[in-house]
């Protein structure tokens, strides 16, 4: 095979990959040139076509065997081309990027930027500048992925590259989008206009998927389907592997604001087992806790909880779902009552109060992290911190135009005041009003933990709220006995256990099992290891508050007297008496109990 028909091909590869944003097409015409290069014995031409078979982004090979396919290739390409020239350059910046990426770093493809930089060849800059971009998609990486945006839009005016151009004003979209720039459409509006006379499919895939993530802002659930139907169709034609995630994502997007996520726990069971998911993105993982959990699968819910959190939730990879998997994460343990994961959440989210939850490169949008913060401080019981961060949260929602998400942070906030203060708070009721309003004009079906009755004492009574209805009724020992329950929703408790619990007429009253106390224990020891915090402290404390509670003497765990049965039968007629005195005051909220907490020698709360 001749070095004419070598070079002739990858001429069309290049044509197609970068010309055109045909990711596909370009694979297609590397693949041949490289087999031809290697033939033929032409190095250089062996290079470029290794570097086209590693596409625009990092990471689109995602099966084991194409990716070290790829890898090999692309090594082999090295280790015979000129060491000093470009294109060896070239392959060192991909070759890193790619494992920077896998392991989620970024090292070393930034000190290779550095070399590129000093190594003068633009096209080898341009390509540093936007591989390190895709490396840095972290929440703690804005001001830097802008300066490497911008850095490559003027790069682009020396390479002569329609895809630098593209790629350098796709990425500085994206940046402004992932910190909530209120500029950011502008930037969206120029990048569309550069689309018109000649498409880029890649760059045009993503650009339909933030059409997306703007009409789901809007509240247009069904334009917003449509268009994510459409988006994937752009995926797939244009060869991009995160067509289907992407989908799947926006789908779970609109489905939670609709309340129906839980329609979605087969679909994202499966996804969750397919090769065509990044290797740092662990969202579908926590968005199908949130869908198991809120279709009452409860083992399923903690099971993908555990998987996250693995030896510590803060080694999951900050890549450009770390936010997104924050929030599915902390949602389900909303649902499960998991005041630990939720206290991790919060540790962690917290320097990034004041961004927008994203997904990816603006695939979706869940709202400002401060709703993450405030769902997290009401699972660990801290309401006073809830209502700063969801107060603040309705304010960011406002200003991303995010409607959905500000009648779910208004709702939240609701449930708060009214938990607090009673249900007949003025600042309660006219949130709620407000969320009745929009959700309806909306349609939209508020998540279940906004559904469940919520207990508080209030000296000799005890308010009990649901969905801003309020009943304030007289102690009793069943009283605290429904309070322990609803404090557990999901959760099977021994009758003889609640009747022994010596802090039943208390707030709120998880009750720990040995496994609970050594999670909780060896998160105190993780937290001893990390820098001193405010959000740190705050976790600390709460933990060390929650095992003294669940402790006795000599530090045992509490033990629970009394015979199994006496204990069922006194506990399931104390039960049934609050219950109807919540009934005789609020017959709505009674009526919901009588059909959701079940008594007898295990006692449950299942609100559904």
């Amino acid at each position: 095979m001749s070095t004419s028909t070598s070079t002739s091909t990858i001429a069309s590869g290049e044509r197609a990959l970068y010309a055109d944003g045909d990711i596909h097409s370009g694979r297609r015409w590397f693949d041949a040139a490289y087999r031809e290069a290697e033939r033929s014995g032409d190095v250089p031409a062996m290079a470029r076509a290794a570097l086209g078979l590693g596409g625009l982004w990092v990471h689109e090979h995602r099966t084991a065997a194409e990716a070290a396919m790829v890898r090999l290739r692309q090594r082999e390409a090295l280790a015979r081309v000129d060491p000093a020239s470009p294109l060896a350059l070239r392959l060192r910046v991909r070759l890193a990027a790619e494992a920077d990426y896998r392991t989620g770093g970024y090292d070393e493809a930034l000190a290779l930027l550095g070399k590129a930089r000093d190594a003068g060849d633009p096209v080898a800059l341009a390509e540093a500048l936007s591989l390190a971009h895709h490396c840095v998609l972290g929440p703690e990486h804005g001001t830097l992925r802008l300066e490497l945006a911008t850095e490559l839009i003027a790069e682009a005016s020396r390479t002569g590259r329609r895809s630098d151009l593209l790629m350098g004003l796709l990425w500085h979209t994206v940046d402004l989008f992932l910190v909530g720039d209120p500029h950011a459409e502008r930037s969206l509006g120029e990048l569309r206009g550069m689309l018109k006379g000649h498409d880029h499919l890649a760059v045009g895939f993503v650009l339909s998927a933030i059409d997306v993530m703007i009409s789901i802002r809007a509240g247009r659930f069904d334009q917003a389907e449509a268009l994510a139907a459409e988006c994937a169709q752009r995926g797939t034609e244009a060869g991009d592997v995160d067509a289907t995630g992407w989908y799947a994502v926006q789908l779970a997007t609109i489905r939670w604001y609709q309340g129906r996520v839980g329609e979605l726990v087969p679909v994202l069971a499966e996804l969750s087992g397919t090769p065509v998911l990044s290797a740092v993105d662990n969202s579908v993982y926590a968005g199908l806790a949130v869908a198991a959990a809120t279709a009452g699968d409860r083992r399923l819910a903690e099971s993908m909880l555990a998987r996250l959190r693995g030896r510590d939730l803060a080694e999951l990879p900050r890549s450009s779902s770390w936010l997104m998997s924050m929030y599915a994460i902390t949602e389900a343990a909303a649902l499960l009552g998991d005041a630990l994961t939720a206290g991790q959440v919060y540790g962690l989210l917290l320097p990034y109060a004041g961004m927008p939850v994203i997904a990816s490169l603006g695939a979706a949008c869940f709202g400002s992290t401060r709703h993450t913060l405030g769902v997290a401080a009401m699972t660990m019981g801290d309401m006073e911190r809830a209502i700063g961060h969801l107060e603040a949260a309705v304010h960011d929602n406002l200003a991303f135009g995010h409607w959905p998400a500000v009648v779910l942070s208004r709702s939240r906030l609701a449930e708060v005041y009214a938990l607090v203060h009673g249900s007949h708070d003025g600042r309660a009721r006219h949130e709620l009003a407000k969320v009745e309003r929009d959700a309806d004009a909306l349609g939209m079906m508020l998540p279940c933990a906004s559904r469940r009755v919520a207990m508080a004492r209030t000296g000799r009574q005890w308010r009990v709220e649901l969905q801003g209805r309020g009943a304030l009724v007289d102690h009793s020992v069943g009283m605290g006995y429904l309070a322990t329950l609803l404090a557990n929703p999901g959760q099977e408790i021994p009758a003889a256990e609640l009747a022994g619990n010596p802090h039943a007429d208390s707030t709120r009253q998880p009750v720990l099992d040995e496994e609970a106390r050594r999670s909780y224990r060896r998160r105190l020891a993780q937290l001893e290891e990390l820098p001193r915090s405010e959000a740190a402290e705050a976790e600390r404390d709460w933990l060390l508050a929650e095992l003294a509670a669940a402790t006795g003497l000599g530090g045992r765990a509490r033990q629970f007297a009394g015979n199994d049965e006496r204990a069922r039968i006194a506990v399931g007629k104390a039960i049934r008496r609050a219950v109807d005195r919540i009934a005789a005051v609020d017959r709505a909220i009674g009526d919901h109990l009588r059909a959701t907490v079940h008594t007898g020698a295990r006692c449950s709360y299942g609100p559904g």
